[in-house]
């Protein structure tokens, strides 16, 4: 049973025997713990003034899945590390063990699942028959402000002893060295969806529709992640800790309990803090401030919203599902989010739909008013968005969840009403803001004053920020070899061994992440030689890592979730024989006892569908203002307008707004350049300048003003900005939004090539592709391309300039011609030079690839990038001396190979496609080829692994200079000779060149002719609805009108020179957003795409406009109602007569100035339910 379902089992004892149990009914939805963690069959509410008791009635345990172990609670000491570690981790010690062992294998025989209830340098019996100690949502008494007053006092082993007396380097592993580790804080696994947006919202409907799933919204507010384990357990940003972002989280988080508790906060602080460290739990949450930097909008006020709450528990972390994280909140009066939730396929589909209309010109007030008309239930913040944090909304989460939500959230609503407030009005001291501008020499004084004033009885223990004994925190870091060491020790218990297959994984597939090893300062005084305490974070630098580990995570069963915010304590201790067979039998019962671990939480991946849904007027302050700033200073407004167009384009933002947008953009990089020269404005602080620039602009006309969406009312910071270290930041959209595009065409790609411009062919490839000889072969067949333009090339190696801005060059001495860009183009930066270089000449740009599978990281597999070795080492006289002479030649392929590292090959094709409209693949290697051999794969993967610990070292150095430089001439040697010893084998794998050569001849003939068109990739455009219509199909209506002329002169003589065989569209309006409202078009949303009858029973026409009087049917029972009073087919207006106009054709026949024709009998016409 886990800590959840025993504290909602805990619930019965309480409650009165007359009330039935909730039941929760089976179907076929699994319902991860991530999600939701259904109530349990046998739990009962409690009455809401009485604190829950332990429940023996236990929770049924799903089929084929892990029981965790079970043990008696007792309160842990906590273990808070302080010094910051190097991301270069294990890069020393790997080397000096060989390159050839750098991995460190699975200790064999320890594959069983474990269950001993193992206390750090301690170990219990395993699977203890006494009941687990129960949680609650409630406060716990018995805690005293004096008792932690006395905690504080007490004294501490000084920060010099760990600095004279560096343990790890003496701890050696051995039989008797264990590791243990445990959880101290975590957020939800970062999933990413393989699926498309518009997939992934068909399944949701999907489900909900079939009864097996609830979809569950809630908005998502702009600000950064902040975890809280309690004053002993730590505050952590999302990849630090003992910093000003974790001191002003609690700073806020204390005020929190003021605002909440007034008089009494003081205790409950208290009291919370011992409940989170009792039951080892940990609550996530956004922090909103003024004083971390600038997102979409500075907030009004500076709050936190509870976004998880989390039992880290002896396994792997419980996520509490909505309704229970209210009943936490509510009970502890913690601020909760806004959610929504949506049971019928009716109102999922009125959501996305309404989202649909929202997503350019949402804000706060219009989105939430519009998602309460909708949803079947709505559940307020205890924070009002536009109160708070003011209008700007930069999304909204929908995520499926149990179908018994619902009825669960209904039962929580009832026996948790909303808390009093009993701080209001109340004088709490300086707030965040007073004190940050009171305290502006550096860092570590902000940090001081916010810990004082928040109180002892919150946050008793500095040592996170200062050390035990007031020194710095994190003035020292840990041996880098605390992370081998921790590996290679024996498993204490089951989730140390699952920890340790997490980073193994991670390490073994060259994941971009750093595990950052601290000392635990809060385990000063039980420091021995034998037993030694560390923090780890496991810091995720890429997003690219979590899709990467998904795709591990699906296909190995057992394997934990890779969590972000990810922080763990480790202890490291030597066990003598007694201890060491006390922990083997434990895992040995747990082996015998265990259930099946095949079945796994997160297995069903319909169980894991999540979509983010952010608005465009949040988007265009974040990305397209502030992101683009360092661009713009730098690269200028040409590389500006090809970022803000890019990022448009990636979104699917209407061509109507990105006219719109580009307007405005173009004149506030006029504006911000002018007034700043050549001095960047900071990120941090860009709504000093954007906000007056935005609100100016919006008053210019109310078209303008729905293009910002809100503006004005500045919350002025720099006078209380935090003090931040420069280039360090713990949230995501802070840094600039690598999104990675899906292979699919864009409303502003390039469809065709016209012919009367220039056209860039370029290599987006690795020396050894191939390209100089392809470009020989181009410029000896001019006539490849089909028509009379000059073809010239430009070979990079025999350019001494800069060779980009030399195109350029070129492209503007000869606009019209087609250039042959003879060099290696592999990433983002030469991209963009391009799409600049295409914007100011009107020339198109098409890339060649080397076709290849690629990998999940890389587009080039390892059998392309061993040909690619292959060639370059064949070479003579190489222009670049980039040949066989070259004594570092494989190294310098390993350094293009991982310019494109982070990259599948379906993002890498995806995103060139997305920019240049177009993509031509130069085939390389055979379909029916056998496996690369293990010879080649081992000296490949051998020398990617050097380059890593290389690079981590020295950077750019060439391999020739440092502290690797003999590694690396042994390596190249090697190489030479594996790669010439399995020349046969790399010669019959390659596709012959004349065979390649004629595929790429053909594809860009195609494309230099206009004949070309980019891959369909079922990419929907998202961008804003404006109503809801029957569309009709074109020749049918042309075809009644004809009928009608033909039998009635009147319509004849109308019809003359009024051009109708140019009708492009018919339709039925049957809602329009600005007319009807947001929710009105989106109730259609559940009849989307769906065939409709249409009885046309007139024609109605005057001098200025004709329409049809249209009647629609029913669907599947349900009449299909038009919003307007005269459901019409506009067929005609004069010019300047608006469509609209024709709704006052019957008011015009009544006054005798139009005419009537009536159908007799009615024309039926089949139409669809779309949207526009």
């Amino acid at each position: 049973m886990s800590a959840t379902q025993r504290i909602l089992c805990a619930l019965s004892h309480s409650f009165p025997r007359s009330l039935p149990p909730i039941s929760s009914s089976s179907s076929s939805f699994k319902s991860p713990p991530i999600l939701f963690l259904p109530f349990s069959r046998h739990y009962r509410i409690l009455a809401r003034s009485v604190l829950i008791s332990p429940s023996p009635m236990p929770r049924n345990q799903g089929a084929g899945r892990h029981k965790e172990p079970k043990s008696k609670e007792k309160p842990e000491p906590d273990r808070i590390s302080s010094a910051t570690a190097d991301a270069t981790g294990a890069a020393a010690e790997a080397v000096t063990h060989r390159l050839a062992e750098m991995r460190i294998a699975e200790n064999s025989g320890q594959t069983g699942v474990t269950a001993a209830a193992i206390q750090f340098g301690g170990v219990q019996p395993a699977c203890p028959k006494t009941a687990s100690k129960p949680k609650s949502y409630g406060t716990v008494s018995g805690a005293t402000v004096d008792k932690v007053e006395a905690e504080v006092a007490s004294t501490k082993n000084s920060i010099a002893a760990l600095s004279r007396n560096n343990l790890i380097e003496n701890f050696t592993v051995d039989n008797s060295a264990y590791s243990l580790a445990r959880i101290r804080a975590t957020f939800y696994p970062k999933f990413e969806n393989e699926k498309s947006d518009q997939e992934i919202r068909t399944r949701m409907i999907e489900m909900v529709s079939k009864g097996l799933a609830t979809l569950e919204v809630s908005l998502k507010h702009s600000g950064s992640l902040f975890m809280y384990a309690g004053h002993k357990g730590g505050a952590y940003a999302k990849n630090s800790f003992g910093n000003i972002y974790t001191a002003v989280g609690v700073f806020v988080l204390g005020r929190m309990f003021h605002e909440a508790w007034g008089t009494e906060a003081m205790k409950k602080q208290v009291e919370f803090n011992e409940f989170l460290e009792r039951n080892h739990m940990c609550i996530s949450m956004e922090l909103v401030t003024a004083v971390l930097g600038d997102h979409g909008q500075r907030p009004n006020e500076d709050f936190v919203v509870v976004t998880a709450v989390t039992e880290l528990g002896k396994g792997k972390p419980k996520f509490y599902s909505t309704p229970e994280i209210i009943a936490f909140c509510r009970k502890w009066r913690l601020p909760t989010n806004h959610v929504w939730l949506f049971s019928t396929r009716k109102s999922v589909s009125s959501f996305f739909a309404a989202f649909d209309a929202l997503c350019e010109e949402g804000t706060a007030t219009p989105v939430c008013k519009a998602l309460d008309e909708i949803a079947d239930t709505s559940i307020p913040g205890s924070k009002d968005h536009v109160k708070a944090q003011g209008e700007i909304l930069e999304g909204l989460v929908a995520r499926i969840v149990a179908r018994e939500s619902s009825s669960h959230m209904e039962q929580v609503l009832k026996e948790f009403p909303p808390p009093p407030a009993d701080g209001v009005g109340l004088d709490f001291g300086p707030n965040l803001r007073e004190i940050c501008a009171a305290n502006r020499s550096d860092e570590k004084q902000q940090i001081k004053a916010l810990l004082e004033s928040v109180g002892s009885s919150f946050c008793s223990d500095h040592s996170d920020w200062f050390g035990p004994d007031g020194a710095d925190g994190h003035s020292r870091n840990a041996d880098r070899s605390v992370l081998s060491k921790f590996l290679q020790a024996n498993p204490a218990d089951y989730s140390t061994r699952k920890l340790q297959e997490i980073v193994r994984l991670m390490r073994e597939k060259r994941y971009p992440a750093a595990f950052k090893c601290y000392h635990n300062f809060h385990e000063v005084d039980a420091m021995a030689r034998d037993n030694l305490f560390y923090r780890m974070v496991i810091h995720v630098h890429s997003d690219s890592a979590f899709r990467r580990y998904h795709h591990n995570f699906r296909h190995k069963p057992g394997l934990w979730p890779l969590y972000r915010g990810f922080f763990v304590d480790i202890n490291l201790f030597k066990a003598n024989k007694e201890r060491s067979g006390e922990i083997s039998k434990s895992n040995d019962n747990v082996v015998e006892n265990g259930t099946s671990t095949s079945g796994n939480d997160f297995a069903d991946e319909d169980a894991n569908l999540m979509v983010k849904l952010k608005f465009l007027t949040y988007k265009l302050r974040t990305f397209l203002i502030r992101n683009g700033l360092s661009i713009l200073f730098k690269e200028g407004p040409g590389a500006y307008k090809a970022y803000y167009l890019r990022q448009m384009k990636i979104w699917g933002t209407s061509p109507g707004k990105q006219r719109e947008l580009s307007k405005m953009l173009d004149e506030w990089a006029v504006y911000i350049r002018r007034k700043y020269g050549n001095k960047q404005l900071s990120s941090s602080i860009y709504l000093s300048e954007a906000e007056p620039f935005l609100e100016q602009f919006a008053k210019r006309s109310p078209q303008n003003q729905a293009l910002v969406g809100s503006a004005g009312n500045l919350v002025r910071s720099e006078d209380f900005m935090a003090i931040v270290d420069e280039g360090r930041d713990e949230e995501g959209d802070l840094e600039v939004e690598r999104e990675i595009p899906s292979p699919k065409s864009s409303t502003l790609a390039m469809n065709t090539v016209a012919k009367q411009d220039g056209l860039i062919v370029f290599f987006p490839g690795i020396p050894g592709c191939a390209k100089s000889a392809l470009c020989k072969e181009l410029l000896n067949s001019p006539d490849v391309f089909g028509d009379n333009r000059l073809v010239h090339s430009l070979m990079g190696d025999l350019v001494k300039a800069k060779y980009w801005p030399k195109v350029a060059d070129e492209c503007r001495k000869k606009p019209y011609s087609i250039m042959l860009a003879d060099k290696n183009a592999p990433n983002e930066e030469v991209w963009r030079q391009l799409e600049d270089i295409c914007n100011k000449t009107r020339a198109s740009a098409v890339p060649v690839v080397p076709e290849s599978e690629g990998t999940d990281s890389n587009p080039y597999s390892l059998d392309a990038l061993a040909v690619f070795m292959f060639r370059v080492l064949q070479r003579v006289n190489h222009p670049g001396s980039l040949d066989k002479a070259s004594p570092n030649a494989g190294y310098v392929l390993l350094m293009f190979y991982h310019l494109y590292e982070g990259k599948s090959r379906r993002e890498f094709e995806g995103e060139l496609i997305e920019r240049f409209g177009s993509l031509v693949k130069m085939p390389l290697l055979k379909s029916d080829r056998n496996p690369l051999p293990q010879q080649v794969q081992s000296i490949l993967e051998e020398g990617i692994n050097l380059y890593k610990l290389h690079t981590k070292r020295h950077g750019r150095l060439e391999s020739t200079k440092g502290s690797y430089a003999k590694e690396w001439t042994m390596w190249e040697r090697k190489l030479r000779e594996i790669l010439f010893g399995n020349d046969e084998y790399l010669n019959s794998i390659q596709v012959p060149f004349e065979v390649a050569v004629k595929e790429v001849s053909e594809q860009l003939r195609t494309i230099a002719k206009g004949d070309y068109t980019p891959p369909d990739t079922e990419k929907r455009k998202f961008g804003s609805i404006v109503f809801a219509a029957l569309s009709l199909p074109v020749t049918e209506i042309q075809g009644v009108l004809k009928n009608i002329a033909s039998s009635d002169p009147s319509v004849e003589a109308f019809l003359k020179g009024k051009h109708l065989e140019n009708l492009q569209r018919a339709h039925v309006t049957l809602a329009h957003k600005r007319s009807h409202g947001v929710k009105a078009v989106a109730d259609y949303g559940a009849f989307l795409h769906e065939k409709v009858p249409v009885e046309l029973k007139a024609l109605l026409f005057s001098d200025e406009m004709a329409a049809f009087e249209a009647c629609p049917g029913s669907l599947e029972g349900e009449k299909i109602v038009s919003k307007n009073a005269w459901p019409h087919i506009t067929l005609w207006t004069a010019e300047g007569v608006l469509a609209k106009e024709a709704n006052a054709l019957p008011e015009l026949f009544k006054q005798g100035k139009a005419c009537r024709v009536d159908l007799n009998p009615p024309v039926a016409v089949t139409s669809t339910v779309e949207f526009f």
